[in-house]
C-alpha cells in the first residue's frame, strides 16, 4: 500500500486570517477588493488591452459587486486570493492580482493580473508579483508558483522574467481568444529559486 502525501500546507493556514494588505516601495498598495471597487470592475471589462489577454466577461455594477463578494467567499475556502493594485490604501483600484488555481494540498497555484492605464508604466505589477510570491511561499507555505500568458502578450512575459519567473515552455493552442487559439508561455518559480533582488547563490 502507498502511503498518501501530508498536505503541502494544513487547510485552514490561509482562511485563518483576514486576508493581507501591502504597501510595495513604489508607494502601491494591495488590498482586498471591496464592493465601492465595483464600478472600476467594470470599467476594466471595457478596457481593450484587458480584453484582449484576460477575457473577461461583460458586467454590470450589481455583478461586479457580487463577483467581489465572491472573492472573499473564495479565500474563505482558500480556492483563490484576489487583491486591488491602487496607488495609496484609500485610492480607486488601477489594476488586479492574484493567485488562482490554489491547491494547498499539492502546494500550487496560478498568477493572474491586469492593470487599467493609469497603472501601466511604472512597474507595479513586477513589484506586486514579486510581493504576492513572497507572502505565498515564505508565508503561505506554497511550493510552485506559475504565470501562462499568450505568446504574442510581450508585456507579460516581462513581468513573468523580471519578477523571478523563469521560462519554462510554450503550450501548443492552450486558450481561445478572440482571434483564435493562442500558444502560451508557461513560467514558474519553485521554493528556493533566489527572489529577483537575491545575489546569486
Amino acid at each position: 500500500m502507498i502511503a498518501s502525501t501530508a498536505p503541502v500546507v494544513p487547510p485552514g493556514r490561509m482562511s485563518g486570517g483576514g486576508q493581507p494588505s501591502f504597501r510595495l516601495a513604489s508607494g502601491f498598495v494591495l488590498r482586498p477588493w471591496q464592493p465601492d471597487d465595483a464600478d472600476v470592475l467594470v470599467a476594466s471589462c471595457r478596457d481593450p488591452a484587458v480584453r484582449q489577454w484576460n477575457r473577461p466577461v461583460d458586467l454590470t455594477l450589481d455583478a461586479a459587486i457580487e463577483k467581489i463578494a465572491r472573492w472573499q467567499q473564495v479565500w474563505q475556502a482558500e480556492e483563490a486570493a484576489i487583491w486591488a493594485v491602487c496607488r495609496c490604501a484609500q485610492a480607486r483600484p488601477v489594476g488586479l492580482i492574484g493567485l488562482a488555481d490554489v491547491d494547498l494540498r499539492g502546494g500550487d497555484a496560478e498568477f493572474l493580473y491586469w492593470l487599467l492605464p493609469d497603472g501601466r508604466g511604472h512597474g507595479v505589477m513586477v513589484d506586486a508579483t514579486v510581493r504576492i510570491s513572497r507572502w505565498a511561499v515564505d508565508e503561505l507555505g506554497l511550493h510552485r508558483l506559475r504565470i501562462t500568458h499568450s505568446v504574442a502578450n510581450p508585456a507579460s512575459c516581462r513581468v513573468a522574467t523580471r519578477a523571478g519567473f523563469p521560462l519554462e515552455g510554450v503550450m501548443r493552442s492552450a486558450l481561445l481568444h478572440a482571434d483564435g487559439w493562442h500558444d502560451e508561455h508557461l513560467h514558474a518559480r519553485v521554493q528556493g529559486d533566489p527572489w529577483p533582488s537575491d545575489d546569486p547563490a
